[in-house]
C-alpha cells in the first residue's frame, strides 16, 4: 500500500472533481445530437416520402431543426434546474443541521459510517477527522452522496443539448438537399444510421456499458423513426396527389 499522497488514480474512473458537471452536459450533447439525427431525418424523408420537390424538404427540415434545438435546450434547462435547485436546497438542510445540532449530526456521520462495516473505533477516528477537515462536505458525501462543489449546471445542459442537436439535425438535412435526386433517400439512411452508431458507441462509452449492445439499440430505433415517417408520407403524398 503506498502512502504517497498523490495516489495513482485509475484513469477511467471519475476521481477527478467536476466530473458530474462535464459528464451532465456529455450526456445531453450526445442525447441531443442523436434526438437531432433521428428526428430531423425522420421529418425530411417523411416529406420526401411525399414529394420529389426540394422546397417543402428544406423547409420543414429547417422548421424541424430549429424547433428541435429550442425545444431540447428548453428541456434540459428546466430538467437540470429542478435538479440543481433540489441538490441546493438539501445543501441549505444539512448547513442548518449542522450548525443546530453539531453532535447529534456527528453521531449520525459515525453510524453511517458503521453501516459500511468500519468498526467503531474506526468510524469515531474517520468521522472525527473529516469532521475537521471539512464537517459540511463529509455529510453530503456520506448521507446524500452530494459534491458541494459540483452541482450541475443548467445552462451548460441546455448549450450543450441545442447545439448537438444542430449539428446532428444538420447531417440529415445537408444529405438529403444535396445527393442527388434518384438516391437521395438511401444515402440519407446510410449517413444516418452511420452517425447513430457514432452516437450510440459513445453514450455506452460514457456510461461504461457494452457499445454493440448500445448501437444496435440505437440504430433499430432510427430505422423504426425513418421507415415510420416515409411510409406516412409516401401514402399522404399519393392520397393528395
Amino acid at each position: 500500500m503506498t502512502t504517497d499522497s498523490a495516489w495513482p488514480a485509475h484513469p477511467q474512473e471519475p476521481h477527478r472533481p467536476g466530473i458530474e458537471q462535464r459528464l451532465n452536459w456529455l450526456r445531453a450533447g450526445v442525447l441531443g445530437a442523436n434526438d437531432g439525427i433521428v428526428s430531423t431525418a425522420a421529418v425530411v424523408v417523411g416529406v420526401a416520402g411525399g414529394t420529389v420537390e426540394q422546397t417543402p424538404v428544406l423547409l420543414a427540415g429547417t422548421a424541424a431543426l430549429v424547433g428541435g434545438a429550442i425545444s431540447m435546450a428548453l428541456g434540459e434547462y428546466v430538467s437540470v434546474s429542478s435538479q440543481r435547485d433540489s441538490e441546493r436546497a438539501m445543501i441549505a438542510k444539512e448547513r442548518r443541521e449542522l450548525a443546530d445540532d453539531p453532535g447529534a449530526e456527528f453521531d449520525e456521520l459515525v453510524g453511517l459510517y458503521r453501516e459500511q462495516g468500519l468498526s467503531e473505533s474506526t468510524a469515531q477516528l474517520v468521522a472525527t477527522e473529516l469532521t475537521a477537515t471539512d464537517a459540511l462536505r463529509a455529510h453530503l458525501s456520506m448521507e446524500l452522496n452530494i459534491d458541494q462543489d459540483d452541482v450541475v449546471s443548467p445552462w451548460h445542459a441546455a448549450l450543450a443539448s441545442a447545439v448537438a442537436f444542430t449539428v446532428g439535425a444538420l447531417l440529415p438535412l445537408a444529405t438529403i438537399l444535396l445527393a442527388p435526386p434518384q438516391i437521395r433517400l438511401i444515402l440519407t439512411v446510410l449517413a444516418v444510421m452511420v452517425a447513430l452508431a457514432i452516437t450510440g458507441w459513445i453514450a455506452a462509452w460514457i456510461g461504461g456499458a457494452r457499445p454493440v449492445a448500445a448501437v444496435v439499440r440505437t440504430l433499430i430505433g432510427g430505422v423504426l423513426a425513418l421507415a415510420a415517417t416515409y411510409l406516412i408520407g409516401t401514402l399522404l403524398g399519393t392520397t393528395v396527389g
